[in-house]
């Protein structure tokens, strides 16, 4: 089988690096890629939001399974326009994918399927923004109803920046703020039955000990020792399978990849949000611990065909991902800085740990320069989060890029029992 990936970032090199890794794919392509994925996968050019121009690649390159990976094609419905031409697509319908293009969409879904989540209230006024923040009381949660690129949700103890926010953003929704720890959950359904993953538990804020602005994710760990033995049966009894039989009722059935971001909080478990796709950077610490071919399972779903898989296989140790941001990230990230020891990476850590590319690109020397905000992350594995920790950081140690920022914390607390 060969396999065509959309999109360019850290979470489509794991995919693409994991698929190559799978015997029965023949062979990877992506589009656009990056300088990362070009290692295991032929790179197109080609606009990710053009469903024809995607479908007319697919034929190209004759993939027997396109993978959709970032929202916004999504949302834009270019999986249905490759379903159309009779290419098997793993990643959800446009209709589907409202559940992370819109949270008012979501929250309404969440409400319909009795899924728990935070009290909220949809806004469209600036009146009826400041009277939920008054109801609500700090810390204040305010987020984008539509995509912002991992930039719509401002968590802020200062009204006037979350008035602000608001305002920027237009249509927004405003809720409570969830204590409690975090939990990442994905989950591969075909519209019916659903396969959760390995749960992960990633870092959004930019500086360590969750100080400094949200960001796309600063690193994640799998699995979560904390957590308890039956946290991934309830999501799915609570979260996951309501909300995939709610939008089958509806008329929209959701394939692909389900992701629930939860807080378990002092009143129960609570979704903070909905993604249709593989989050970034936990794809890349889950991905890394998945002994199941991950071509088999992706077209499994794409197929309907998910309840004829035996269970996942997953090793039993742990993964560790730490990213590196560009000078300046998130607020104006510098580009175009060259990114060195890569090749030591590659030649003293080996298998355990390893670099995924997100925004980087060649310049016309041929060297790998920073071309986005979180520019790269190294993913290690090991026995245990110590130990896989330990390589993270040995390997991000060799890697040099001006300016750049990283969290020395990631797995910490976890690792330390």
């Amino acid at each position: 089988m060969k396999v065509l990936v959309i999109g360019g970032g850290a979470r489509e090199h794991a995919l693409c690096r994991s698929l190559s890794l799978d015997p029965d794919v023949h062979a990877v392509h992506c589009a656009p890629g990056n300088a990362g994925i070009a290692e295991v996968a032929t790179l197109h050019a080609v606009d990710a939001l053009d469903g024809a121009a995607v479908a007319a690649l697919a034929a190209e390159t004759g993939a027997g399974l396109v993978v959709v990976g970032p929202e916004a094609p999504l949302v834009a419905g270019v999986a249905d326009t490759v379903r159309a031409s009779g290419v098997p697509v793993f990643g959800p319908s446009a209709d589907a994918a409202r559940l992370e293009g819109s949270k008012a969409f979501a929250k309404d879904v969440m409400a319909a399927a009795d899924v728990p989540t935070a009290r909220s209230y949809l806004c469209t006024t600036p009146g009826e923004t400041d009277a939920a923040l008054d109801a609500f009381g700090p810390p204040y949660v305010v987020k984008d109803d539509g995509l912002a690129a991992g930039k719509g949700v401002v968590v802020t103890e200062d009204l006037a920046t979350a008035r602000e926010h608001a305002r920027t953003c237009g249509r927004v929704v405003v809720e409570e703020f969830l204590d409690g720890p975090e939990v990442s959950l994905f989950a591969v359904t075909d519209g019916e039955h659903v396969v959760p993953l390995q749960p992960a538990q990633d870092f959004k804020r930019a500086h360590d000990d969750d100080e400094g602005p949200n960001t796309g994710g600063m690193g994640a760990y799998s699995p979560l020792p904390w957590a308890d033995a039956g946290l991934v049966e309830e999501i799915e009894r609570t979260v996951l399978r309501p909300t995939v039989d709610e939008l089958r009722r509806r008329g929209t059935p959701f394939s692909g990849l389900l992701y629930a971001g939860l807080a378990l909080t002092s009143r129960g478990m609570r979704v903070i949000e909905f993604n249709a796709r593989f989050g970034d950077p936990e794809t890349q610490a889950v991905l890394a611990r998945l002994k199941t071919p991950l071509g088999g399972l992706l077209l499994a779903a794409a197929t309907g065909r998910l309840a004829e898989l035996p269970p996942l296989h997953w090793d039993d140790g742990a993964a560790v991902t730490v990213v590196v941001a560009a000078a300046d990230y998130p607020a104006s990230p510098r580009t175009g800085d060259p990114v060195e020891g890569l090749d030591q990476v590659r030649e003293q850590d080996g298998p355990t740990a390893y670099v995924l590319h997100a925004g980087t690109r060649r310049d016309a020397d041929g060297r790998v320069v920073s071309a986005g905000g979180r520019v790269l992350s190294v993913t290690a594995t090991g026995d245990d989060l110590a130990t896989a920790r330990e390589r993270a950081y040995a390997a991000i140690g060799r890697i040099r890029l001006a300016g750049s920022h990283h969290r020395t914390d990631i797995a910490a607390a976890a690792a330390a029992g």
